[in-house]
């Protein structure tokens, strides 16, 4: 069987995006488990923050690793730390690292404040991985994760603004979308 799935870190929930998978349409349950172990692995992992988006597709046993990252070796120890998750054949780690920037690091923070340090966002901001990810490359901001509800999608996105950035891109994603998905 073949599946397909799509993690993204910090929000601490797998999507699974079911796939043609032969005529029945189910996902492969050893990439599922696969797919949940990978999740774990990679939340546990410390140096993992709301500044870094990966992406895990897995079929068969072989993982696509995709995202960005702060740091060099966050993208080499992710890629270890996947290889040894149980049911993982094969790693294909294409994780691309953020350039150094102090204007971008600046950026990262200065959002990062506005959206945590918003009352309708504190209960986000104590969770071990909070949900909601500030990716800014080059000056553009890129929002990824899980949030309650579309009036905090537009919320953050609205926070997320104003800091000299030069867009903004909210991905982030409903409760609601990410089980009908």
């Amino acid at each position: 069987m073949k599946a397909r799935f799509v993690t993204t870190w910090v929000l601490v929930a797998l999507v699974s995006m079911a796939g043609a998978a032969f005529a029945q349409d189910q996902p492969d349950h050893r990439d599922l488990r696969t797919a949940n172990d990978i999740s774990r692995a990679v939340n546990r992992y410390s140096r993992f923050t709301i500044f870094d988006d990966i992406n895990a597709r897995v079929e068969n046993g072989v993982v696509m690793l995709s995202g960005k990252v702060t740091m060099p070796y966050k993208r080499d120890d992710i890629g270890r730390i996947v290889a040894k998750v149980d049911g993982v054949r094969e790693v294909q780690n294409n994780i691309d690292v953020l350039p150094v920037s102090s204007f971008d690091e600046d950026l990262r923070y200065r959002i990062a404040r506005a959206i945590y340090g918003n009352p309708s966002f504190w209960n986000y901001a104590t969770m071990a991985n909070p949900p909601i990810h500030i990716i800014v490359e080059h000056g553009h901001v890129r929002l990824t994760g899980v949030v309650n509800s579309n009036v905090e999608r537009m919320l953050a996105r609205s926070l997320a603004t104003g800091f000299g950035e030069l867009s903004v891109v909210n991905e982030l994603k409903t409760d609601a979308e990410i089980r009908s998905e």
